[in-house]
């Protein structure tokens, strides 16, 4: 920000404290002062492409206008969206998943087991839990849902088309890039084996409990690297709806630099094959 009460593109900075809380409101994503020039910089397009001239202008269309907000909104998911995932990541999470937790779901029983990943960005993640699961012979065995949404329309169109660049599988074995992969002018796509495992793509945002329900009775939830931009507040009503909706056992991954410790008593952190997930149980389990 400017001495002059502009940011860097010249529109003043007006509304931008109330936009900032009502983002927060709404989406759960949080930015401290020390980075509201960040949010300065993601909204800023915004108000230009509608001739605003002020950040309180596109506060005003958000929060008042029922005609052209809904559509404002899903382009301040897509501004506020962190693409920066690939595949393979975080894989001891994953791989306890697949070869501790899937088996002993059906030992007690499971004929079905759904999985949603949220925030998913562009699929990297729903479809490497389907790798995992694959290479252990799951989906023949017993049936296996996985969900991956987002709260960006963005990311969701992009992880519907799969169509990923190098960048993506940097840590992705060569032996599994050949297997569930094709090459095609500079990006990899999916093989159909692959595709078809994923069940749905939807957008989600977690704050809105509605569009939260429908997935969050799911036992395992992977919900990772979503926390690092939400306010305390904001993590305990998402993980408390997760609390009440995931069944018994429930498990809940969420990322490396993640976590719930004073956030929540409905799960306690257990280490599975050296990979922490926070796990749901009742008290005689």
């Amino acid at each position: 920000m400017s001495a002059f009460g502009s940011d860097a593109l010249g529109i003043p900075v007006t509304g931008l404290p109330v936009l900032r809380e009502l983002i927060h409101e709404r989406t759960g994503i949080f930015f401290e002062a020390d980075r509201t020039e960040l949010l300065a910089e993601r909204m800023a397009p915004l108000v230009i492409a509608r001739g605003f001239r002020s950040f309180l202008d596109l506060y005003y269309l958000l929060k008042y206008d029922d005609a052209s907000g809904p559509a404002a909104w899903r382009q301040v998911m897509d501004a506020l969206s962190v693409p920066e995932t690939y595949f393979w990541r975080e894989i001891d999470q994953v791989r306890a998943i697949a070869c501790r937790v899937v088996p002993e779901l059906v030992r007690r029983g499971a004929t079905s087991i759904r999985i949603w990943s949220v925030p998913c960005a562009t699929g990297e993640e729903p479809l490497t839990i389907a790798m995992a699961l694959n290479e252990g012979g799951w989906f023949d065995r017993v049936r296996i849902e996985i969900h991956g949404s987002d709260g960006s329309e963005a990311m969701i169109a992009k992880a519907r088309a799969g169509r990923y660049r190098p960048r993506s599988m940097r840590s992705l074995p060569p032996a599994l890039i050949e297997r569930y992969f094709t090459a095609d002018a500079g990006t990899f796509a999916p093989r159909e084996e692959l595709a078809r495992r994923i069940t749905s793509w939807s957008v989600v945002n977690l704050m809105v409990p509605e569009e939260v329900a429908p997935y969050a009775h799911c036992p395992i939830v992977f919900c990772r690297n979503a926390f690092i931009y939400f306010s305390p507040q904001a993590i305990k009503r998402v993980v408390g709806q997760f609390g009440a909706l995931m069944p018994s056992p429930g498990y809940l991954c969420v990322g490396a630099s993640e976590s719930l410790l004073n956030i929540t008593s409905a799960f306690s952190l257990e280490e599975i094959d050296r990979a922490f997930v926070y796990v749901k149980r009742n008290s005689d389990e």
